[in-house]
């Protein structure tokens, strides 16, 4: 994949969604309060900074009556380098949410993972990244985790079903390492981390991990992931289905106090 090519076209798509927000008379605070998204993200996309995701795309296509010029300039956008359309949108929205839920049940949730944690797991993949590959997948998993101490982080929860921490991946003390990270985080303000005990005859997380995060112009969005991939769901009525879940969950696990407990008495162990 060429990035230089992806960064032209990127730009030349920036300057169609210009050229057709000035042809429309609209200035980009008047673009952005149309599309309700943030003036920000409007500038981004028409200096080239920022890809012009596919859902933004149409709508802006609607309010510029560009006649789906601007979705077929995102159907042709070449692949990014790093990740699949989908990820890298789930992380665009990531690192601007508000807030964000986020419900593991087999490893510790990416943005709490340490180094060494996420490592062992991205080398265990199946088919394997070459090194390369995996250098270029490990740092972008930490680079995501900036969110947790930039200068206004979002408000977030963590729920995980205790499994996830019994699972001595990379070995005893990646294992140990990753634990008191976690105790680490369960510290910070605006972070709640609960663990699902695995004594429990019943929860609503066995459909699998999801996470919850609403957007600076309050857009609620969810993220699915499975061993056939992962997917963005944005209908309000999955949404709240998957919010009504997690709520439960929160009910279900330990309180946060408890949580902090039981990681010491692992960490003991």
């Amino acid at each position: 994949m060429n990035s230089k090519k992806n960064r032209s076209t990127m730009r030349l798509l920036g300057s169609q969604v210009k050229a057709a927000r000035m042809a429309a008379g609209l200035t980009q605070r008047q673009l952005a309060e149309r599309a309700m998204v943030d003036e920000e993200t409007i500038a981004s996309i028409e200096q080239g900074r920022r890809r012009l995701m596919l859902s933004l795309a149409k709508t802006l296509d609607l309010i510029l009556d560009t006649k789906g010029t601007l979705a077929a300039g995102v159907d042709n956008l070449p692949e990014i380098d790093q990740f699949p359309l989908y990820a890298e949108e789930y992380m665009l929205h990531e690192r601007e949410a508000i807030a964000l839920s986020w419900y593991d049940a087999l490893v510790v949730p990416g943005l709490l993972q340490t180094e060494e944690y996420a490592r062992a797991l991205l080398s265990n993949r199946l088919p394997a990244y070459d090194e390369d590959e995996l250098a270029t997948k490990l740092a972008g998993r930490i680079s995501r985790q900036e969110i947790l101490h930039r200068k206004n982080p979002p408000t977030m929860s963590f729920v995980v079903w205790e499994p996830a921490l019994l699972w001595p991946n990379g070995g005893r003390e990646v294992h140990r390492e990753q634990l008191r990270a976690l105790r680490e985080y369960s510290e910070l303000p605006g972070l709640s981390l609960q663990i699902l005990p695995l004594n429990r005859t019943s929860h609503v997380g066995d459909a699998g991990p999801f996470i919850l995060l609403e957007t600076p112009d309050h857009q609620h969005l969810a993220y699915t992931d499975s061993q056939r991939g992962s997917q963005w769901v944005s209908d309000p009525d999955e949404v709240s289905i998957l919010t009504r879940r997690y709520a439960m969950l929160r009910t279900q696990a330990l309180t946060i106090e408890d949580s902090r407990s039981l990681l010491d008495r692992l960490l003991g162990e």
